[in-house]
């Protein structure tokens, strides 16, 4: 874990590059919202616009690139990844401006929603749904922030990706209280 924080603590300072501060999704914003969950990497949202800045601060950083296009970057130092997902489309757009910075041991860091990390674990298990992980951090983000989510959102993201049943499962599992715009 303290190579990880190490990792981290020399990612923000690339990040000083940035003219729109990144934030920080994934595991390490899952345990943000009370969801206890080991990764072995690192993920952030970062604006489209400021993504050839940050790949060449990386690179200087002596990262490299495993993969890269308009929505996303792979990179690795030795058996260190960063991942990072390009804010482009409006709702990732909106999720970056939004992010609320969160205080950690190396520093503020802007996070994205919990209702944000929802969708971004929703696009991720459709797009391969093997992603067992996603379900679980998705059932658990839901159950243990239920009371204080902004439930029209969630059920935004659930339509988008074709799984209003399975967030009707999930509000009766968890007995929270949604009345469809339709009812």
């Amino acid at each position: 874990m303290a190579k990880l924080v190490e990792q981290l603590r020399e990612v923000l300072q690339a990040f000083t590059v940035c003219r729109e501060p990144p934030a920080l999704i994934g595991g390490f914003a899952v345990n943000v919202y009370n969801v206890v969950r080991a990764t072995t990497d690192i993920d952030f949202l970062v604006a489209l616009s400021d993504a050839d800045r940050l790949h060449d601060a990386l690179l200087d950083l002596h990262y490299q690139c495993i993969y890269r296009t308009d929505d996303v970057a792979n990179y690795s130092r030795g058996d260190e990844r960063l991942d990072l997902l390009y804010a482009r489309r409006p709702h990732s757009v909106d999720l970056l401006k939004k992010a609320k910075s969160r205080e950690f041991s190396v520093g503020s860091i802007r996070v994205v929603s919990v209702e944000g990390l929802v969708g971004f674990k929703l696009q991720a298990l459709h797009n391969d749904p093997s992603r067992l992980r996603d379900v679980d951090d998705i059932r658990e983000l839901l159950r243990l922030n239920g009371s204080q989510l902004d439930l029209d959102q969630i059920r935004e993201y659930f339509t988008l990706f074709d799984r209003q049943e399975w967030l009707q499962q999930l509000l009766e599992e968890f007995r929270l209280e949604y009345e469809s715009p339709e009812n």
